[in-house]
């Protein structure tokens, strides 16, 4: 169903680490296709607010704009939870730092800066960076990584109530968390063999051939001229070959 929903939920506004996050993760993604080339200049994709049109998936930068502060919280409470209850050797890396609710709180802010809640993390990748070589450098290896994602996966599991009833959430969540643990894995030489699981689909742009030169629509892709024509309504199951598709979306 489309525009089943009508965000933005709550107020969105960059954070210390929203446009950087948000161009690093959009020039990965291209480069995965992912996302479009022209992704930065897309308006849907750019915006702090989720799309309305549940086929298109959440950035993980809108996720404020459907979760809001309170239950962005009550997700990060859920994990820090199960880390100091954990086995000694991975919870006291956390307890040397800090009590449970200063984690909570750092984490939260991180997540809701990031996420298009606004600037609560002060200090953005340097402070991020200075934690993880300083403070939790003990774990930022193979064993120390698989543990994190061990935990965030039962909290993600066990907080689906705080995610709404839109599915794209979670899938979303499990995109920010990736990108990150990837960029991790990088930064200290270890191998990500880590799944929080699905992540966002590539994105597909709607396409207007009424508003397209003839030049424009032969320039498309095969799956771009599918993927048009089927959102106008047209079985393309009998099409074999491009020039076809061509010829019915210059009919159109």
């Amino acid at each position: 169903m489309l525009n089943k929903y009508a965000y933005p939920s709550f107020p969105t506004r960059n954070g210390y680490m929203t446009e950087s996050t948000r161009e690093k993760y959009i020039s990965s993604a291209i480069t995965r296709k992912l996302l479009p080339e022209n992704a930065h200049r897309v308006a849907e994709i750019i915006s702090l607010s989720a799309p309305n049109d549940d086929t298109k998936p959440i950035q993980f930068w809108q996720l404020n704009s459907v979760l809001g502060k309170d239950r962005v919280v009550q997700i990060v409470a859920d994990f820090y939870k199960r880390v100091f209850q954990d086995e000694e050797w991975f919870t006291s890396v956390f307890a040397h730092v800090g009590p449970l609710n200063h984690h909570i709180n750092t984490q939260a802010a991180m997540w809701l800066d990031v996420m298009g809640g606004g600037p609560y993390y002060h200090g953005a990748d340097f402070r991020l960076n200075f934690h993880h070589t300083h403070n939790a450098i003990q774990l930022m290896n193979e064993k120390g990584a698989k543990r994190w994602v061990k935990l965030m996966v039962e909290t993600l599991d066990n907080t689906q109530t705080h995610m709404t009833d839109d599915p794209r959430v979670r899938i979303s969540i499990n995109t920010f968390l990736t990108h990150f643990f990837e960029k991790y894995a990088q930064e200290f030489n270890f191998e990500n063999k880590e799944t929080f699981g699905e992540t966002n689909q590539p994105f597909k742009r709607k396409i207007n051939f009424m508003n397209m030169t003839s030049d424009a629509v032969e320039a498309l892709s095969v799956e771009d001229l599918k993927e048009g024509l089927k959102s106008r309504g047209v079985d393309v199951s009998s099409f074999t070959e491009k020039s076809e598709l061509v010829n019915k979306a210059l009919s159109l």
